[in-house]
């Protein structure tokens, strides 16, 4: 329908910039068009697209109609609701008496240039104090830390779109995104950089319904150019708001904009998540945040000692960096008791208090994760026996529990690659790092085995 292609001419060239114009315009099908009862049908892919039409573009639909069609011409849309069995309905859009009213007064309403009303000033709710100087690098965070930084500083490029960070609780996940938006922000001020918590949003998106008010919900969070979401996993269960988070995604995506997720757990281990999520998930690049070894345990401490002007001992440094290796969060708590313990008893920090906090500390913890205990809990899920992991058999079975051996002793303990190799057959420190290699594509990829892993992860961290 030629007048319906002019209508989009006058759209594309006139009013919105191109993003929105692909966005919203493009995807409207010309379905007819009855002169005599003044009606325009067009039809639109979901609800969700209907809404935003109506909502925000509906002034200008109307004036370009007007101006192409006729004066007094209404639209209908024709909703897909039901792609699989092809169901759609119709719904009128006629203006209301103060709506015909307003655009008969104003007249045909198409803005001259591409001209755009800027967003309201933004709080990005960072955490200034959460930054690259202050977050210690380690062979457990070198990677995922080395992208934050790379978006930070060139946050038009699309390799990593979805970032998406994950580990267990304490191990540094909101420092990191915290640090990437506060610099994209010193570098890039006029950027739209929001970090929200998973249950933040899912508070939002409840209230937007209560209040009617979704659509603004929607076109606020359209307007960002980077999306830090923390604790994404928390969506789970809660198909509406995952919804409302899908179709965001989409719209950012789509745009180029960037969008960072945590969680304590990669997408192939969620439940409850939808599969066209989780797909969404693994499109950029997933990035693990282990727990610290040793090594880095001690720069942690030591970077704290000095930040917060003490004196401690190398000797109970090098001890709490041995014993203390549940996270990141445990070993600021331990050195925030030493300083409290020394305060209060007027005592020097020495090697004895730092025992028995210490161990009060872990009193009531698990019994640690050794490499002979992850051994012997693969080797009895699986069925098979640890001469036959230690042996040269290139078994698949066999090969599958020594590899994951390998990768939940590097995950779990503060041992390195050369050591973990010796501790299983005399494997060398290349061996030991291919085998992580592969069991985490086959987290990644293959839920069975994912669900596996879990398991057994949960049979370590519960067993005394």
């Amino acid at each position: 329908m030629k007048q319906w292609k002019r209508c989009l001419e006058i759209i594309e060239v006139n009013v919105v910039n191109k993003q929105d114009y692909r966005t919203w315009f493009m995807p409207i099908q010309f379905v007819s068009f009855n002169r005599e009862q003044k009606e325009l049908l067009l039809s639109v892919p979901s609800n969700y697209f209907f809404e935003i039409l109506d909502g925000q573009f509906k002034k200008l639909m109307y004036s370009v109609v007007w101006k192409t069609f006729g004066k007094d011409i209404h639209i209908m849309y024709r909703i897909l609701t039901d792609s699989t069995n092809n169901i759609a309905t119709d719904v009128d859009t006629t203006p209301t008496a103060v709506e015909s009213q307003r655009l008969s007064k104003d007249g045909v309403f198409l803005p001259t240039g591409r001209s755009k009303i800027q967003p309201a000033e933004l709080d990005s709710n960072l955490n200034a104090e959460y930054r690259f100087e202050n977050f210690i690098e380690g062979e457990s965070n070198k990677l995922p830390r080395s992208i934050g930084q790379a978006i930070a500083e060139n946050p038009k490029q699309t390799t990593f779109n979805p970032l998406f960070i994950f580990g267990a609780s304490g191990v540094g996940k909101t420092h990191l995104v915290n640090a990437i938006g506060t610099k994209l922000k010193e570098l890039h001020p006029k950027m739209r950089v929001l970090y929200v918590g998973a249950h933040q949003f899912t508070v939002q998106y409840t209230d937007s319904i209560r209040n009617n008010s979704f659509n603004d919900f929607i076109n606020f969070y359209q307007t960002i150019d980077t999306l830090i979401v923390d604790d994404i996993q928390e969506l789970a269960g809660q198909e509406k708001t995952q919804l409302a988070f899908f179709h965001i995604f989409n719209h950012l995506k789509m745009n180029g904009k960037q969008i960072i997720l945590t969680s304590d757990r990669d997408p192939a281990s969620m439940k409850g998540m939808e599969e066209r999520l989780l797909t969404r998930f693994k499109w950029g690049l997933m990035a693990e945040l282990e727990r610290p070894n040793q090594e880095l345990c001690r720069k942690i401490l030591e970077n704290k000692i000095r930040h917060d002007g003490l004196s401690i001992p190398e000797d109970v440094v090098e001890y709490i960096a041995t014993n203390v290796n549940n996270s990141i969060r445990d070993l600021e708590g331990i050195v925030n008791s030493l300083m409290a313990s020394s305060v209060v008893y007027s005592r020097d920090i020495d090697l004895l208090m730092a025992e028995q906090i210490v161990k009060r500390a872990i009193k009531f913890q698990a019994t640690p994760i050794t490499i002979e205990r992850i051994i012997e809990e693969a080797c009895l899920h699986w069925g098979v026996t640890q001469e036959e992991v230690f042996s040269k058999s290139r078994k698949a079975n066999i090969v599958t529990v020594r590899q994951t051996a390998m990768y939940l002793a590097q995950k779990h303990t503060k041992m390195t690659a050369s050591r973990i190799g010796l501790l299983i057959g005399g494997r060398n420190h290349a061996t030991v790092l291919h085998a992580i290699g592969q069991i985490r594509d086959r987290i990644s990829t293959d839920k069975e085995f994912a669900r596996h892993i879990t398991e057994l992860e949960t049979a370590l961290k519960r067993r005394k």
